[in-house]
């Protein structure tokens, strides 16, 4: 009998299954019944009829939309419902959970920094981030592919497109 060894018990923790595909799928389903809920009250508060002479009120397209979408998750739902083999398997594990949140977090912290820096600047530290932590790229390629594809989205929008984008104290004290 050979002795355990402790890596492998770490490992057996981290592939023990986090949420099974049956709890994700009705999770989701219930998240787009709200939604859509959402949206048909508010399209009901601005109109869902055609107007005569004018055309559709301002909830007419989103109305439909979301009809469709509630139907679409009702339907997910109730196909997600019943026990069966395939729900019971594992829609992830505690480290690919972890994997999606390595993803999911910076995207929220860019999200939030548009506000607060712009989305050029924003974007060249994400994009950096990105390649140094998980790309492992040498620091200089991270910032210059960083950098560059700052300035290339920077004179595509604020100049050739004439599209302006939120901005930031960098870009103000560059008067844009």
């Amino acid at each position: 009998m050979s002795a355990i060894n402790p890596d492998q018990i770490h490992d057996v923790e981290a592939e023990k299954p986090l949420v099974s595909m049956r709890v994700a799928d009705v999770a989701v389903a219930l998240l787009f019944l709200a939604a859509s809920g959402i949206v048909i009250a508010d399209s009901v508060r601005l109109g869902f009829e055609w107007r005569e002479n004018e055309g559709p009120a301002p909830g007419y397209f989103p109305f439909y939309v979301a009809v469709v979408m509630a139907l679409a998750s009702a339907v997910n739902l109730i196909r997600a419902l019943p026990s069966s083999e395939e729900g019971a398997a594992p829609m992830t594990s505690v480290q690919g959970f972890g994997r999606m949140a390595a993803i999911f977090v910076p995207a929220v912290v860019y999200v939030a920094a548009i506000g607060l820096i712009g989305i050029y600047v924003a974007s060249a530290i994400y994009i950096a981030a990105f390649m140094l932590f998980v790309g492992k790229f040498p620091v200089w390629k991270a910032l210059a592919v960083g950098c560059g594809v700052a300035i290339v989205s920077f004179l595509m929008f604020e100049v050739w497109f004439l599209v302006p984008l939120p901005k930031g104290p960098l870009e103000a004290a560059f008067g844009f």
